[in-house]
């Protein structure tokens, strides 16, 4: 294991800083987000890497006695399949190789797997824009988001994910001298503590975000001592099997199995998940997804499950310093990526008698309007509108914006077909805004997820908070903005979406939006609603892998 010791000191400087951003919750980074941080002739060679992978086998990973490739991903851009096939194995035979490197993977100390760890990280930032193709082509993303999320955003967060583990084993001294006096005699004991692994990992992941919500659960895992397999969604496998290749180029390199960590691939005809969370020897399971797999996947007996489900996020206006400046931002949270975030507003409540700005009331009409426009004036822009929007991963949620009529209430802003300069049979969508009355909980208490926000009149702003936290509380929420010039309304406002477990953001305007979660600094999901159960990525999304056993000897 001498490689691995000294991949550990090579990136302990890293390690530690990384520590110590999650302790100081500020701004810090290793993985810059603008592509121009990077290699010059980045873009070109990494659009090339991604079109020589087309209509090929994904043969990069080192996972043996495959019994076939499949693959069925489809280009949002292109319309077109991909033709990438990957090595296809059985449920039994993936976790059987698992678990015949519990053991090793588990009795690599913490230190040789961060090492091995956070040099797989740098191995996947030579990849990025390898990555960012990937994901825009699986996704929909546009280029810029894809590779900032599936690259140093997702780098980010399995970085964290690395330190807040290293950090909570690292709480509890390994051995001590126990001395016990007893009058004129004392007792003697040696005693030691080892964080036991819990066993075998699955991390189902997600069509939309394929590394940034599969990394966090992956590395977490990996970094107590489990051994992982990654079960992709069918249609969005490259950018992870990216990630999985050169973890296991390393993991070999360290003289370790690569079976450490696998990928399992399905097609949607024949699932796999099922057979893999069922199977007795996983013991943990991170899921991203529909709150009834999400809901399937907590009902199994005897698994620790991590979940992200679906959830419905709020926006309350009560008064502003400036108008403009909101809608625009407003507007920009609801069109990125066409609302396909687990993070984007769906229900913009106003209160009838309009927003106090300095100056005096701007009426309902007029606020409404404004963001009507503001919306309108966005995705209609020649140079913002279509890479904003990015393309519609999935049919079911083309059709939903496409029927956005069907869900009752006033329609105020049309989804209409944007064509993409670059690509012009690309699937994309404007976002439909419809108006609601407060009276109409049943349509907007319900995810709607895609390009389709809601606008709901209120009798004032504290009905708009009593509606934001009554949904945040029967269906859960991620995200909550509020824009309120008064002090005590804004304590009041934290205090009761806080009590329903939904983090409040005020005020963004700019470049910041709420749909933004930053790694070491942001908690992505609290954990404590419906939402979800775990958060990346707080104490408890690592203390659950593994169990603290203490043993003792007599001297």
């Amino acid at each position: 294991m001498s490689q691995s010791l000294s991949l550990f000191q090579m990136h302990e400087a890293t390690l530690k800083s990384a520590i110590a951003a999650i302790h100081d919750r500020g701004f810090w980074t290793p993985y810059p987000e603008h592509p121009k941080a990077y290699s010059e002739t980045g873009d070109e060679e990494g659009k090339a890497a991604f079109s020589r992978m087309m209509n090929e086998d994904f043969k990069e990973l080192l996972q043996e006695g495959e019994e076939g490739f499949i693959g069925e991903e489809v280009s949002p851009y292109l319309q077109l399949g991909l033709g990438i096939r990957y090595p296809k194995f059985s449920a039994e035979t993936l976790v059987t190789r698992a678990s015949e490197q519990r053991k090793a993977w588990a009795n690599t100390d913490k230190d040789n797997r961060a090492g091995i760890l956070i040099e797989a990280l740098n191995r996947v930032q030579s990849r990025f824009f390898e990555i960012a193709y990937a994901t825009m082509h699986t996704t929909g993303q546009s280029f810029i988001m894809s590779f900032q999320a599936s690259g140093p955003h997702a780098n980010d967060r399995a970085l964290e994910a690395i330190a807040v583990a290293y950090d909570e084993m690292s709480r509890i001294p390994a051995e001590k001298e126990w001395v016990k006096p007893i009058g004129k005699f004392e007792i003697r004991l040696d005693k030691n503590w080892k964080a036991i692994p819990k066993g075998v990992a699955m991390v189902v992941g997600c069509s939309t975000f394929p590394t940034w919500n599969t990394v966090p659960g992956m590395f977490a895992s990996l970094m107590t001592g489990n051994p992982v397999i990654v079960k992709p969604h069918p249609k969005a496998i490259l950018p992870i099997a990216i990630f999985i290749a050169e973890l296991q180029k390393v993991l070999k390199e360290a003289g370790l199995s690569p079976n450490i960590c696998q990928l399992a691939v399905d097609v949607q005809a024949n699932p796999i998940t099922k057979h893999l969370a069922e199977h007795p020897a996983v013991q943990i399971i991170d899921f991203t997804g529909s709150n009834s797999f999400g809901e399937y996947l907590e009902s199994i007996p005897g698994k620790t499950v991590f979940t992200e489900k679906a959830g419905v996020n709020s926006c309350m206006i009560d008064s502003v310093k400036e108008l403009a400046p909101v809608v625009q931002n407003l507007a920009f949270a609801i069109s990125l990526y066409s609302g396909q975030m687990c993070t984007a507003p769906q229900n913009i409540f106003i209160p009838e008698s309009g927003v106090k700005t300095p100056e005096g009331v701007i009426s309902y009409d007029e606020v409404v309007k404004a963001l009507s426009d503001a919306i309108t004036g966005l995705v209609n822009h020649p140079k913002m509108g279509a890479g904003t929007l990015g393309g519609i991963q999935a049919e079911a949620t083309f059709e939903r914006v496409k029927n956005a009529s069907s869900l009752g209430g006033k329609i105020l802003v049309n989804s209409e077909a944007i064509v993409n300069p670059e690509f012009e049979g690309a699937r994309v969508a404007s976002p439909a805004l419809i108006e609601l009355n407060a009276s109409d909980a049943s349509t907007y208490f319900g995810e709607c997820f895609g390009p389709v926000a809601f606008v709901i009149k209120t009798r004032n702003s504290e009905e708009s908070l009593l509606l934001m936290k009554e949904a945040a509380a029967e269906k859960g929420a991620i995200t909550c903005a509020a824009y309120c010039t008064d002090e005590a309304m804004m304590e009041e406002i934290e205090s009761e979406m806080n009590e329903v477990f939904t983090p409040v953001s005020f005020n963004f305007t700019g470049a910041i939006f709420v749909n933004q979660h930053a790694a070491f600094s942001d908690f992505h999901v609290t954990g404590g609603n419906n939402a979800g159960n775990a958060s990346f990525a707080n104490p408890d999304f690592v203390n659950r892998r593994f169990v603290w056993v203490g043993n003792r000897r007599v001297k």
